[in-house]
């Protein structure tokens, strides 16, 4: 063997390892990066799909909301405190139209929807609406999104000419626990304020458009 050649020297296999330490904590840091990236990525996009599925509930409700040709002397629609409780008709094949109360509540940080069993009694309508009020019901519960914050809500009555603070019309309850009559809703703001979100999301939904 030549008496030239030789290995690696100490220092020189200090120094290999070391950059090779530095590239791999570099692609590590980078792979995080990039993991936790995909992780908020497919938070936000479960965030974005809950919103627009409960939305699409709200705007259905909303348009079926039902009209005083059929309720004319009953409440169909309140919203306050984080709560939606509505009157909507519901038709079905070979079935007369019938009408269900749908309740909607936020509750630490759960938005979720219930509904009663479609009815032509409107004892048991008005049965209905009151147990929904109370939250003195046993309709099954459907959770439509999580990490909300924050609802916020707005009525446009008719014969007015702009928005109201949801609640700030309610009617009082008559002598025989009846619901009275109250100012016809048009329009319906809501708000939904996500956690870690800097804006709420919002939309307006036209009422009995349908």
């Amino acid at each position: 063997m030549p008496e030239n050649q030789h290995g690696f020297t100490l220092v020189e296999l200090l120094v290999a390892i070391t950059i090779l330490a530095i590239v791999a904590v570099l692609g590590w840091r980078g792979l995080d990066s990039i993991v936790r990236a995909r992780v908020a990525l497919t938070s936000s996009m479960e965030q974005t799909r809950g919103t627009q599925i409960s939305f699409a509930q709200l705007e259905n409700d909303s348009e079926h909301v039902a009209g005083p040709d059929l309720l004319p002397v009953r409440e169909t629609l309140r919203a306050s405190q984080q709560r939606l409780t509505l009157i909507r008709t519901v038709y079905d094949d070979n079935q007369p139209t019938r009408l269900q109360v749908v309740a909607y509540k936020l509750q630490d940080g759960v938005l979720s929807r219930r509904e009663s069993l479609p009815t032509r009694d409107l004892h048991e309508l008005d049965s209905d609406w009151q147990n929904a009020l109370s939250d003195n019901d046993n309709m099954p519960v459907v959770v439509l999104q999580t990490n909300i914050a924050a609802l916020a809500m707005r009525t446009w009555n008719v014969n007015e000419l702009g928005w109201r603070i949801a609640g700030s019309d309610l009617p009082e309850a008559d002598s025989s626990g009846g619901i009275k009559a109250a100012a016809s809703k048009k329009g319906l703001e809501v708000s939904l304020q996500m956690i870690g979100q800097e804006r709420p999301m919002l939309k307006v939904f036209l009422v009995g458009a349908v």
